[in-house]
């Protein structure tokens, strides 16, 4: 199992861009898929994005469709989520999660499909 770290989040006004990483250990990164979450305060998590393990699958949900991007390299261990046209309804922590095997499609989008979790990064976007 990989340990996650988070990093990257801010506070940044509606129309403004971030972009978040998670750094990984181990040397078994290119066998996992990873999702990134989210919580706004007194919200259930969320799926937002997830990307197999080669790169070549991706899956967001539609509200963030044409503005996040999810990516990876392999080479450094890391996944990034590209935020782009940030509004105020995108405010909350933020979580990159692990999930080793093959790559499961619409069931990435699940919470329990995933078994590492990092300790998350908050996004603040004012209005």
């Amino acid at each position: 199992q990989v340990q996650l770290v988070e990093s990257g989040g801010g506070l940044v006004e509606a129309g403004g861009s971030l972009r978040l990483s998670c750094a990984a250990s181990g040397r078994t990164f290119s066998s996992y898929n990873f999702g990134w979450f989210r919580q706004a305060p007194e919200k259930e998590r969320q799926f937002v994005a997830a990307i197999s393990g080669s790169g070549g699958s991706t899956l967001y949900t539609d509200s963030v469709k044409g503005r996040f991007t999810i990516s990876r390299d392999n080479a450094k261990n890391t996944l990034y989520l590209q935020m782009n046209s940030l509004r105020p309804e995108d405010t909350a922590v933020y979580y990159c999660a692990s999930r080793p095997g093959v790559w499961m499609r619409d069931r990435q989008k699940e919470n329990r499909m995933y078994n590492g979790w990092g300790q998350g990064t908050q996004v603040t976007v004012s209005s």
